[in-house]
């Protein structure tokens, strides 16, 4: 195990999407001796979201829990942390991304979500936005997943077919793993 691997923290940080902001804050995780593990940035309107998965010795993690709240401040972020362990890993079989595209509906990234959940299937990793096409609204969804050893792959993308129909929805399954 190395000292890197001991504890682990969240860190996100939500403010006006501006220059610098993400070199600031990883001086800070590198100053405070963390080293990111896994880290996501978004633009959703004019904010930024960064989130980072953190990990360091106790006083490190302690260092970044004291000093992220003003350096936050002078960079007018909102920042939260938590602390984590390593995730577990489930037994999986592969993984396998979900594109999927339609008119714009509501409830529908709800719908499917929904029966993620009800396939006892987690999913990695979301993406969803809106665009205009020949004067509609469409929606496109990208969904990372594994599927669980004692999950029927073949039975999970039928029931997804029938669903499809459903919220008139275009999709494309692609195994990753």
């Amino acid at each position: 195990m190395t000292a890197f691997s001991n504890h682990q923290i969240v860190l996100t940080a939500i403010g006006e999407d501006r220059s610098g902001i993400v070199s600031e804050l990883t001086q800070l995780v590198s100053d405070c001796h963390c080293n990111i593990i896994d880290s996501r940035i978004a633009i959703l309107g004019n904010e930024l979201t960064f989130i980072m998965l953190l990990s360091g010795d106790m006083s490190a993690i302690s260092r970044i829990e004291h000093t992220l709240p003003t350096k936050g401040m002078e960079l007018g972020l909102l920042t939260m942390m938590k602390r984590t362990s390593s995730h577990n890993q489930s037994e999986f079989c592969a993984g396998y991304t979900l594109e999927y595209t339609g008119i714009d509906t509501p409830g529908t990234l709800s719908k499917v979500t929904r029966f993620f959940a009800d396939n006892n299937i987690n999913i990695c990793s979301l993406k969803s936005d809106t665009y205009e096409e020949e004067t509609e609204l469409k929606m496109r969804c990208e969904l990372e997943f594994n599927i669980p050893v004692d999950v029927d792959i073949d039975q999970f993308k039928i029931s997804f077919e029938n669903l499809s129909h459903v919220l008139n929805v275009d999709y494309i399954f692609r195994r990753i793993r």
